[in-house]
């Protein structure tokens, strides 16, 4: 007996939390809404480029969706680093 099961790819996660912010962002077409508030601004701008490049399946096809990084300054002085993102339309 083999030591590996060989059984073909493995199957697509439907219930990813990339998926539930996703099937919410479709909810809300053309709505920006905060997905994420990484620890640093690189962290932000690198969200938000595998969103528009659809670099994960959940937010393909890639241009369904806009994303864009911003970094602000609350009014006790604490900065956040936002991710915001909208679902713009493409395949069902």
């Amino acid at each position: 007996m083999s030591p590996v099961e060989f059984v073909g790819p493995p199957p697509k996660q439907r219930n990813t939390k990339h998926s539930r912010i996703a099937n919410s962002l479709r909810q809300h077409p053309k709505e920006w809404g905060v997905v994420r508030t990484p620890a640093t601004s690189v962290r932000a701008a690198s969200a938000a480029q595998a969103i528009r490049s659809a670099r994960l399946p959940a937010y393909e096809p890639a241009g369904s969706y806009e994303a864009v990084a911003r970094t602000v300054v609350q009014k006790n002085g604490d900065v956040e680093h936002r991710v915001y993102a909208r679902y713009v339309g493409g395949e069902q």
